[in-house]
């Protein structure tokens, strides 16, 4: 009895979270704090592993958002994920530091890599059911710890996930719903590769010096007067432009990249084309109909998304053509090469070499990569397009 009084604070601690949801307990603690409780646990179920993966997965978008929103990044002219993310302006900025945006992608790497595994330790024939209410998710993006006006998460990710749709619904409209299940985890593990992959060749082609070198060169221009609009859109700003950040992806890839960094991407796509099947594979086996994120045939989407019949059997053929191209088995086609030649899209990634746009277009900095052997065919890619009736770009983030 004696122990009673010291167990009574512990269990009014402990009562909330028994009683509250995890979908609501990020709602009112935010990602980070319910990332610390569900790391903390000595024996995690199915659920609460997909539930840490998850808030790891959405803790990697955070930390790209809090970076660029320190540094005034709020604009949408990146032509990377994370960088087109819209984002509340930041009247305070700190300065901009041309490594931020490495940094950032370095920062990416390391939480997505933590995110993948707690999935690894789901089997696919697990029965798992998470309920997680959109409405709930926020990110932290001015770091002050508490939930403001522009972090919603339907807010940040909403035109990403829908499209043109995102626009033309009626903001009266209800966050989804999801009840997150085992072959959601295989798409999560498959898209935590998507993304270190790109990180990867970005850290390749490291951009700090081509960024280093483009703000110096229009502050220079800056001093002898007003710089022109972007001939893109008009817009006049003091920061970059759209024509500064393709300069900036024209200069850092005529870099020597880091080959190691390519190989690595390497990998991560092959393991996300390998995620990814194993997610229809086991989508494709479930017979109910509880609210999904990406349904099979039989079942419909929480998002609202319509996916035609068969659209799992197609996207597998497209990834099938993306791992012949990674694997070096098919060639893709340059457009000055007629017959059974092409670029050997793996070599790429084994034999890295500076990029010149000027090369490519002329052949020179292609004929290492060209050979001899079976062409890529557009069937498979046509064949989406023609099912997903001119949304398969946007579709196809959606699939993974």
């Amino acid at each position: 009895m004696r122990l009673l009084p010291a167990l009574l604070p512990l269990l009014c601690l402990a009562a909330p979270l028994q009683a509250e949801t995890l979908s609501a307990e990020i709602g009112s603690r935010g990602l980070a704090a319910t990332e610390t409780r569900l790391a903390a646990l000595p024996a995690p179920t199915d659920a609460e592993r997909f539930a840490l993966g998850g808030v790891r997965f959405l803790g990697s978008v955070e930390t790209a958002l809090q970076l660029r929103y320190s540094a005034g990044m709020t604009d949408q002219t990146g032509m990377l994920p994370f960088l087109r993310l819209p984002l509340p302006y930041n009247f305070a900025p700190k300065p901009f530091q041309p490594a931020m945006i490495a940094d950032l992608f370095r920062s990416i790497d390391a939480k997505l890599g933590l995110a993948r595994e707690p999935l690894a330790g789901i089997p696919d024939v697990s029965d798992f059911k998470l309920e997680i209410n959109f409405a709930d998710l926020w990110f932290d993006i001015n770091a002050n710890k508490s939930r403001d006006q522009g972090e919603d998460a339907m807010a940040v990710l909403g035109p990403m996930l829908l499209g043109w749709q995102w626009a033309s619904r009626d903001p009266a409209t209800p966050a989804p719903v999801v009840t997150f299940d085992a072959a959601d985890a295989a798409w999560l593990s498959a898209y935590t590769h998507l993304l270190q992959g790109v990180s990867d060749v970005v850290l390749a082609y490291d951009p700090t010096e081509p960024i280093d070198r483009i703000l110096q060169t229009r502050a220079a221009m800056q001093r002898l007067g007003v710089v022109s609009p972007s001939f893109f859109t008009g817009a006049g700003s003091d920061g970059l432009d759209e024509l500064d950040v393709i300069a900036i992806a024209i200069a850092a890839l005529q870099q020597t990249p880091d080959a190691t960094r390519m190989t690595s991407a390497q990998i991560h796509f092959l393991s996300m084309i390998a995620d990814n099947r194993r997610f229809w594979a086991t989508v494709a086996q479930e017979t109910d109909n509880a609210a999904e994120w990406l349904p099979n045939d039989k079942q419909q989407s929480a998002l609202g998304v319509t996916l035609p019949p068969g659209t799992g059997a197609v996207w597998l053929s497209v990834l099938d053509d993306a791992e012949g191209l990674l694997k070096g088995t098919k060639l893709a086609p340059y457009w000055r090469q007629q017959g059974a030649a092409g670029v050997n899209i793996a070599k790429i990634f084994t034999d890295p070499r500076p990029a010149d746009l000027a090369g490519w277009i002329q052949g020179w900095a292609a004929v290492p990569y060209l050979e001899k052997g079976t062409l890529v065919s557009d069937q498979n890619w046509s064949a989406f397009e023609q099912m997903m009736g001119g949304e398969a770009v946007m579709l196809s983030f959606y699939l993974n």
